[in-house]
């Protein structure tokens, strides 16, 4: 069990006990009331800022900093990384000075430090319906893993699942409510399974064939199982990374001359809130099954349908 830091109260003390940057990183991660997956995103954000003040010689003047440190920071992870990842380690860097000028270790340098612009629109496209019938059609469900992959693929893009979500889910968390049946789901940031899509017949007989396929191995079908496993050797059994799942779908959008960097895993999230917009669900449907906290999120899918209906460069005439 870590042991708390002890904070001394004297500034000169400070001075000469003060703990190493590691342990003090270690000590503020442990305190956060987070979940363990936040908790490993802190650490490894913050790990990234604990090798930069170590590579740019700024770990043993680390109290002297200013605000210009960190801007420089933040324009180091502007060269090399996406706008989401700069604001997201730029937050725990400030939380992390938050938390130090809490402790009178060091002065808050990091306050209205903003994060990067991001960019206006969607990271990644949508899929059209024929290219998902066409990505479909090519994955050989004959087969164990091919059915596994296409049981995958058509129920993300029809449910709009997240690949966590996917990778966490578990045989019995298909269940009934109300007659429907439906999956249950820990979403992102999450400690519990407290959310469901429906699964349509559509979404769900493909699920139930890739299981049935799976009817030779008693402990694949345990309750607790994962739904989608491995069944290489190596890892035969253990629920799917997220990686894998998005290899998967990425391999399976290459085999279809698909290949574009904007169509990936997410990109079926995407499109299964487009097409279920588009099929005439309200705000508050599409919201809940995409289970966007805020309804602003949702709204950007039903104006960019609107601007793409209605755009006024249809009617430029020459």
């Amino acid at each position: 069990m870590e042991t708390a830091l002890t904070i001394p109260s004297n500034r000169q003390e400070v001075a000469a006990s003060r703990p190493s940057l590691e342990n003090l990183v270690a000590q503020f991660v442990a305190e956060q009331d987070i979940s363990e997956a936040s908790r490993e995103t802190y650490s490894r954000s913050l790990r990234q800022f604990v090798a930069w003040l170590e590579v740019t010689g700024r770990t043993p003047r680390l109290g002297e900093m200013t605000r210009d440190d960190i801007l420089a920071y933040k324009d180091y992870l502007q060269a090399g990384m996406s706008a989401y990842t700069v604001s997201s380690y730029l937050t725990t860097v400030r939380k992390l000075f938050e938390w130090l000028e809490a402790k009178k270790l060091y002065p808050n340098v990091a306050r209205n430090v903003k994060g990067a612009k991001r960019p206006r629109g969607f990271r990644k496209d949508c899929l059209s319906e024929e290219q998902l019938r066409e990505t479909l059609a090519s994955m050989n469900a004959d087969v164990l893993e091919g059915a596994r992959d296409y049981a995958i693929f058509n129920l993300v893009a029809r449910t709009g699942l997240r690949t966590i979500e996917v990778s966490r889910a578990a045989v019995a968390d298909i269940r009934q409510e109300a007659g429907q049946a439906v999956l249950w789901i820990q979403g992102k940031g999450r400690d519990s399974k407290d959310d469901f899509v429906v699964l349509t017949p559509e979404a769900e007989k493909p699920l139930r064939q890739y299981l049935s396929m799976r009817q030779g191995d008693a402990h694949a079908l345990a309750p607790e199982a994962a739904l989608f496993c491995s069944h290489s050797d190596r890892n035969a059994g253990q629920a799917l990374t997220t990686r894998s799942i998005s290899r998967l779908i990425k391999e399976a959008l290459k085999r279809v001359g698909l290949n574009d960097s904007r169509l990936t895993a997410h990109s079926l999230r995407h499109t299964a809130i487009t097409l279920s917009i588009k099929g005439g669900a309200s705000l508050q449907q599409a919201q809940a099954m995409a289970r966007h906290t805020d309804p602003k999120t949702t709204l950007v899918y039903f104006h960019n349908l609107a601007r793409v209906a209605d755009g006024a460069e249809k009617y430029v005439r020459f």
